[in-house]
């Protein structure tokens, strides 16, 4: 069991749990929110800041690197969340806030930005609609009033005072702009605008802002690139023209060419160094099955020097795999013995960095590393009570779909299991552009402790493996993404995995949808189905939810689902009769990504189809649940659920505090 001293600020105390029994899922070790999300060193290396799960928002803390006590913090409100943060210099640091309505639902940046000292003074609203006026007393305002949304973009070089952001006004598709925000004061002074709508930004090294990305209603992407901030803007892709996006990632260390990230017609994304002054572009990097997943920049900069792909396995990539950069990588994949490496955050000198280490069995552990002495020290970990030695398999497995195509997926199997055994195939929400990765996963851990096999599988539509790829889902809900999850299902007993007479089927969001569609096109193949905060009724997501509305949420819709007059007859609802098998269903009143109404109408189908069905509903939660007690009566109603078809392992009695 791994701990660390400094994980003590995130715990205010630990519950006395009796041991559990042989045959029972202590949930209580997947009920336990991780220590901290993610956390950065600062620029001269004195503090990190780390943002901490709460039940329902996301605070953020700073601890002094010296004594590893707390010396600052931010708490937002309810259902708001410490979303992302940087550190504009070694004192201060600046926090995106997000809201998201739900454990499960998708942070929206609120586009508010909260600036706090790393003593926890001065804690500051910058910018966001929430910015207040001094009142007509004063003629003293430095934050503008107005409804906008900001974005850090960057910080500015040699310039421990401002920082570069991206201005969204409250309009529809609007034309943004860039302003350099003071930390201290909020004061702004615009510096550049957008010529194409929706955009985001790229800087230089000079702090001066030359590549603008985006698209209007229409969903048309554009890449324009300008030599300098005197300059005017040229557009050097449209994906109308050329069937291609081309976003910026940075520029070399000359400063002379930049760095693209180009969706290619067919397989994953490359990245591209293109010159401008000749247009000529040269493929630096490409993996022959998936997307880049994140930059590597050269610590203490951000002059992009390789990538961090996630494959079967995760692995780094460099534009010079003899570089400086490329050897320390090496080190320290050799030093962590085959858990995937990456590094955070650094000092600005580049001399220490943040360093994090996991795998599928291991949420995660956090080093600090310094380049020079070539030493690394324990931080924290991600879930100090996870032993990784305990932990199910996770292993990556691959096959043809019916039509040929090539899918990825992992398998999570029970520690000390060999042969068949039951089953719980888990399509993951979304759908588009969302991807299982095979790192730690709760849900699947818990379903594995409670002796089920887990199959999670990367359907067509899934991000992570090229344009084409995602596309090949487009207008397929219930269609030939469904087959790929019945072909997973069907691998899986073929190549012994599963027990085919005891396989059910569950997933969240889309992955309910998925769920109980194929209850309803494959009655035999299925022992029972659940659904939690899913979409059973096409049709309504065109009327209901908060993708429909803005127009280009309205052309997202057309585009990726297809005529809502023609998704009638894919929609679970409708099929109820079809279904044989007992359903599970659970949905929260406050959910407007998948609104409550869906899992009404699938339950009042089924009862009228005579379908065993049971159903929770929480009125005070939204897309996933928030709150430990109702998290803990969901889980022990799922696994009694899945004993019932499986003959798993059901949860434990709570543990009294």
């Amino acid at each position: 069991m791994r701990y660390s001293t400094l994980a003590a600020w995130a715990v205010a105390a630990l519950l006395c749990v009796p041991a559990a029994s042989a045959k029972a899922v202590d949930l209580e070790q997947y009920l336990k929110r991780d220590t901290f999300a993610d956390i950065k060193l600062s620029p001269g290396g004195d503090y990190y800041a780390a943002t901490v799960p709460m039940e329902d928002r996301t605070a953020l803390a700073i601890l002094s690197r010296s004594t590893g006590e707390v010396v600052g913090s931010f708490v937002p409100p309810r259902n708001n969340h410490a979303s992302d943060f940087e550190w504009a210099n070694n004192e201060r640091v600046l926090i995106g806030l997000a809201e998201k309505l739900g454990s499960l639902d998708q942070p929206r940046l609120t586009g508010e930005l909260y600036a706090i000292n790393a003593n926890g003074g001065r804690g500051e609203l910058l910018v966001g609609y929430r910015v207040e006026s001094k009142g007509p007393g004063t003629r003293i305002q430095p934050k503008k009033v107005e409804d906008v949304a900001a974005f850090l973009i960057d910080t500015v070089p040699q310039d421990d005072r401002n920082v570069l952001v991206s201005i969204w006004p409250f309009s529809e598709d609007p034309f943004t702009r860039v302003d350099r925000l003071e930390i201290n004061s909020g004061r702004r002074q615009t510096v550049a605008r957008s010529p194409v709508r929706n955009a985001d930004f790229v800087s230089d090294a000079q702090g001066q802002i030359r590549f603008a990305h985006g698209s209007g209603a229409d969903n048309n992407n554009k890449l324009y690139y300008r030599e300098s901030s005197t300059s005017n803007w040229l557009l050097i892709n449209d994906e109308g023209v050329n069937k291609r996006i081309e976003r910026a990632l940075g520029f070399s260390e000359d400063g002379r060419q930049a760095y693209l990230r180009v969706e290619q017609g067919n397989g994953p994304d490359a990245i591209v160094r293109w010159d401008p002054t000749t247009d000529k572009r040269v493929e630096v990097l490409r993996d022959p099955v998936v997307d880049p997943d994140r930059l590597i920049y050269r610590p203490g900069t951000r002059i992009p020097v390789g990538a961090l792909y996630l494959g079967d396995t995760p692995r780094t990539r460099f534009f010079d795999e003899q570089s400086a950069d490329a050897r320390l990588y090496r080190s320290l994949e050799a030093a962590f013995g085959g858990d995937a490496v990456f590094i955070t955050s650094s000092t600005r000198d580049g001399k220490q960095v943040l360093v994090q280490a996991w795998s599928g069995r291991n949420p995660g552990d956090f080093y600090i590393f310094d380049t020079v002495a070539r030493k690394a020290e324990h931080l924290i970990s991600r879930s100090a009570w996870v032993d990784p030695e305990k932990t199910a398999k996770v292993q990556p497995f691959a096959f043809k779909a019916r039509d040929g195509m090539q899918l990825h997926g992992y398998l999570t199997t029970p520690a000390g299991s060999s042969g068949k055994q039951p089953l719980v195939v888990v399509p993951h929400g979304g759908p588009f552009g969302i991807f299982d990765d095979g790192s730690y996963d709760i849900e699947s851990q818990m379903l594995a402790s409670a002796g089920y096999a887990v199959l999670q599988l990367n359907f067509r539509g899934s991000g992570n493996y090229g344009r084409a790829y995602q596309a090949a889902g487009a207008q397929q809900w219930g269609r030939t993404m469904q087959d790929d999850v019945t072909d997973a299902t069907r691998w899986a007993i073929e190549q012994g995995h599963a027990d085919a007479s005891r396989i059910c089927i569950y997933g969240a969001s889309y992955g309910a949808y998925a769920a109980l569609m194929g209850a309803a096109r494959e009655p035999g193949l299925y022992k029972c189905a659940a659904g939690y905060v899913g979409v059973y009724d096409l049709p309504m997501m065109f009327s209901r939810g908060d993708i429909q509305r803005t127009g280009s949420g309205e052309t997202y819709l057309k585009e990726w689902l297809g005529n809502p007059a023609q998704l009638g007859e894919v929609s679970p609802v409708n099929l109820a009769a079809s279904i044989k098998v007992p359903v599970f269903l659970a949905a929260g009143g406050e959910d407007q990504r998948a609104p409550e109404q869906h899992t009404r109408r699938m339950e009042a189908a089924l009862k009228k189809a005579g379908v065993p069905v049971e159903s929770l509903y929480y009125s005070t939660e939204g897309h996933g649940f928030y709150t430990d007690p109702h998290r803990r009566e969901y889980y022990s109603k799922l696994l009694a659920f899945l004993s019932r078809s499986l003959g798993g392992q059901t949860a434990a009695a709570a543990a009294q505090p």
